[in-house]
């Protein structure tokens, strides 16, 4: 019986245990429950800004001499000799001679020309007086008789007269020889580059190098329809004393940029068959000397990116870059601290700012910063900075 009791007794200590701590928990009151609430996303946002602004256009473009030229021999012979400023890069006044070519041929063709010269003005001569001499005959002779042209010598005459002309002609002609074989260029320019060299004998037509002239060059750059309208500027637009649109045109010369100003002095009056484009034209006056960037000039052959400036201000709402996503949306804070996607009508863009005609307003604040996994109408945290950055 004691060793029931032994074996019972702690059995029912261990039940009575379990019994008891689990009416104490069974008692224990409910944690209460909390709710965290979401923090808001933080934003960086920029005012928007109401502006009368010029808008610039881009485009890029080569720069072309306006005047380029095969420098062609125009008469056959030895050449005596070839200036320095004959060479590759080389720059040269309006008139210098840059290529002598023997002309001892020609001078004797002077000489042989101004013999014929002579003797025809001895014919014409002769003839005039052979034609008073046979009028006073006719006269004696043949009185109250009209003469024939023949038999007042007229013929002779004309025909002496021809002669000398044809003489004359031949004159000036060799004359034009002997003058051809200095080479000159009628305008102050650069040899491109050059093919000939003291000692060789060249052939009429022959290609003796490549020159361009200095005083100007111009830059050809595509523009699409509404490019053209965003500078209020016609098919077949020409300016008005070379005073069209500025522009400045920009590239990089070793590890520095350099800028350089023009103007727009016509478009093209037709659409590009290929690319359906409009081509317009800008200048720039003396680009190696006035119109150069602190002594480096705007070098033909050069690619180079053009903003063009349009010369009537309008009215846009201006806001950096960066708030522009998609194209056409803008992320703007309202009041409530709430996203709202806006779809916006783009006026033109460019490196810094994007202009707006509509979407948003002056005076609300749109987001600047990058807004991954954001939705219309959550709650957000906006961060407020002015526009810095000048136009």
């Amino acid at each position: 019986m004691n060793k029931i009791v032994k074996i019972i007794a702690p059995v029912l200590v261990l039940g009575g245990s379990v019994m008891i701590v689990n009416t104490l928990a069974a008692s224990k009151p409910e944690p209460e429950k909390t709710e965290t609430k979401a923090r808001p996303v933080s934003l960086y946002v920029d005012e928007v800004k109401a502006k009368e602004v010029l808008l610039n256009v881009s485009s890029q473009g080569e720069v072309k001499s306006t005047n380029h030229i095969e420098l062609v021999a125009e008469v056959s012979g030895r050449i005596l000799s070839v200036s320095n400023k004959f060479s590759s890069g080389a720059e040269f006044q309006a008139g210098e001679t840059l290529v002598k070519i023997d002309d001892t041929e020609y001078q004797l063709a002077v000489t042989h020309a101004e013999s014929r010269v002579a003797e025809a003005k001895v014919g014409v001569a002769r003839e005039l007086a052979n034609a008073k001499i046979k009028k006073d005959q006719w006269k004696y002779k043949n009185p109250g008789v009209e003469p024939s042209e023949f038999a007042l010598n007229i013929p002779q005459v004309a025909d002496a007269k021809s002669k000398l002309k044809a003489a004359e002609a031949e004159l000036a002609e060799a004359k034009r020889d002997v003058q051809r074989t200095n080479i000159t260029v009628p305008f102050r320019g650069r040899v491109m580059d050059e093919s000939i060299g003291v000692g060789q004998y060249i052939s009429t037509g022959k290609i003796l190098g490549n020159v361009f002239a200095v005083d100007q060059v111009e830059i050809r750059m595509a523009l699409t329809d509404s490019q053209l309208a965003e500078l209020n500027l016609p098919m077949g637009y020409m300016a008005v004393n070379d005073q069209g649109p500025a522009v400045t045109l920009k590239a990089n010369v070793g590890q520095n940029e350099h800028e350089w100003k023009g103007r727009i002095v016509r478009t093209q009056a037709s659409v590009d068959k290929d690319t359906r484009l409009i081509y317009a034209t800008a200048v720039v006056n003396d680009p190696y000397g006035s119109g150069a960037d602190n002594g480096t000039p705007l070098a033909v052959g050069m690619f180079v990116s053009a903003e063009i400036e349009s010369a009537n201000s309008q009215h846009a709402l201006v806001l950096p870059r960066d708030a522009l996503r998609n194209k056409d949306k803008v992320f703007v804070i309202n009041d409530e601290n709430r996203l709202e996607i806006r779809t916006v009508s783009v006026l033109s863009t460019n490196q810094h700012h994007v202009m707006l005609l509509d979407g948003v307003k002056a005076g609300e604040w749109a987001v600047t910063s990058s807004a991954p996994g954001v939705a219309d109408g959550v709650e957000v945290q906006a961060i407020k900075r002015q526009l810095v950055t000048q136009l």
